[in-house]
Parts: structure tokens; sequence; C-alpha cells
């Protein structure tokens, strides 16, 4: 989950707003090139935050039609690091290299819920990976503490 009120620290965040704080320190620095771990090759799931309370809300109203089990609330779509990196540069606006380090961890190769028992009560997520990580930067912008 990201979004809005992220914790974007490069020591403690997780992949998505720390690969936004690294690609815009490297816009704000001018960096031809910016360095990131592992291969680009692992996948991940993200669903924006506002998609997650919304998720919750629906769940409320429609708890009458709710089994007694788990429910995993995601989007269904995996990215690369890679192709999250390469969006992120797009919607900071850097147009350096981003680079790989092999020499660092991938971490595990994939990670992606099975949302299809909540997709199917008739929920989806409202926000594109594109338009969260635009509304996401626009808010770190703002209200990170960081150099602008």
């Amino acid at each position: 989950m990201y979004g809005l009120n992220d914790n974007f620290g490069l020591e403690n965040s997780h992949v998505l707003a720390a690969l936004i704080r690294k690609v815009h320190e490297a816009k704000m620095e001018k960096r031809d090139k910016v360095i990131l771990w592992g291969s680009g090759k692992p996948r991940r799931e993200f669903i924006f935050s506002e998609d997650a309370a919304d998720a919750s809300i629906f769940a409320m109203k429609n708890a009458e039609g709710l089994e007694n089990k788990h429910y995993n609330v995601g989007t269904g779509t995996d990215y690369t690091i890679r192709e999250l990196a390469d969006m992120i540069a797009s919607v900071v606006g850097y147009d350096g290299k981003i680079l790989w380090d092999t020499e660092k961890p991938d971490g595990t190769p994939r990670k992606l819920l099975d949302s299809s028992r909540f997709l199917r009560l008739g929920w989806k997520p409202q926000t594109s990976l594109k338009e969260g990580l635009t509304k996401t930067y626009e808010w770190f912008l703002k209200n990170a503490d960081i150099k602008a």
C-alpha cells in the first residue's frame, strides 16, 4: 500500500516510497544516473491507500454478503520493480539513466495477492498506478521534509 502521508525515508520505507525519494533526489541534484538495488525483475502489487480505505468501507456496507473468511484486498495486477522505477521517473520528470546493482539482493521474486474473492463481491480499485504515483508525488513535494 502506498499514498499520501507515506514514509519516504530511505532507511525504513517500502519500495515505492523509497524509489520516489531516490529518483526525486537524483533529479534535484541533476545526477545523470540513479543506481537501484537488484535486477529490477521482482514483481510487486501496489494499491493506493485511498482504494484500500474504500475497500474497507465497501466491506462494512456489504457485511451481510461476506462469509466468515479472510479476504485479500488488492488490484490483482503486479509490476516489475523496473517498470515501477520507469513509471516513477516519468512522474518525477527525471530523464537520467536508471542502473541496477545486481550485486544487491532482489528479495522475493513475486508478491501478488489473490483478491478474487473480494473482487467478486463487486468492489474494484479506482486508482491506476500512474494516477496514484502522481498524487503521491504531488503530496511528497508539498509535505515531505525535502529540498524541492
